[in-house]
């Protein structure tokens, strides 16, 4: 069992990601920073058994998964044996597949999903979908992120919001979580600042988001895991803005 929460996202890192040696060497970097268990994403190609030792190895859990919603739709039998490999019952996808992205694709995506979802569910699964902010677009009286939520099944879409994209589309993380309660087992923390008028990824804690809100929102939901991710570092390694982010949140009282 891992003795925190915090989850780190591998996709900060995937440019130490890239081979099976480089992988080993990695995994174990974020564990020496104190964390239990990773997101695997962005990371270069490696067989499922080998992923899980070297995981295993580094004494971490995966606690959830990116992968593209064509494999859970064209191979769901792919995708339960992989999640059965890696003892992860998280799947989630990164983002609305490019031919939904219109005014009318929001609704089709919810429902297609909460159909093509359900081999999963049936297996001891879940499935998670990730935003950005583009979601947040208004189409009528609703945006698009409404459309996904509402449209959906809620036993079976449930959600994996992303602080800073919900902030960056002009909504309120917290908020989002909060009416997501019972379908946000995830929830990507990152970082917002603004450094010469843009704005731009954090560490947790060094930027301008309210995470009390955040962290009570989460525990109002029902959140398994903070799922600590950074996609761009600028003044530094990444190893050390995930560091960064786990003392702030360890600092803050979360176990």
């Amino acid at each position: 069992m891992a003795k925190t929460m915090i989850a780190a996202q591998l996709y900060t890192v995937r440019d130490f990601m890239k081979t099976p040696e480089d992988m080993a060497k990695s995994l174990k970097k974020v564990k020496a920073l104190g964390y239990d268990a990773v997101q695997l994403s962005g990371n270069g190609p490696i067989d499922n058994k080998e992923m899980k030792k070297l995981c295993n190895d580094a004494g971490l859990i995966i606690a959830a998964t990116h992968i593209g919603f064509e494999e859970i739709q064209n191979e769901p039998n792919k995708v339960i044996e992989q999640h059965s490999i890696f003892e992860c019952k998280h799947v989630a996808i990164g983002g609305l597949p490019g031919e939904y992205r219109g005014a009318d694709g929001y609704s089709k995506f919810a429902k297609a999903a909460s159909v093509a979802v359900k081999k999963l569910y049936d297996a001891g699964f879940d499935f998670s979908y990730h935003n950005h902010s583009f979601e947040l677009e208004k189409f009528g009286d609703r945006t698009g992120l409404q459309i996904l939520y509402e449209d959906s099944d809620p036993k079976l879409f449930l959600s994996e919001i992303d602080t800073y994209w919900v902030q960056h589309g002009g909504g309120d993380p917290a908020a989002w979580v909060k009416k997501l309660k019972g379908r946000a087992n995830l929830v990507h923390f990152k970082d917002m600042a603004v450094k010469g008028g843009q704005q731009r990824f954090a560490e947790i804690g060094e930027g301008n988001l309210n995470w009390t809100a955040i962290l009570e929102a989460c525990k109002e939901a029902g959140t398994e895991w903070m799922i600590v991710e950074q996609d761009v570092c600028y003044e530094r390694d990444p190893f050390d803005s995930l560091g960064i982010s786990f003392k702030n949140l360890k600092s803050w009282g979360v176990n």
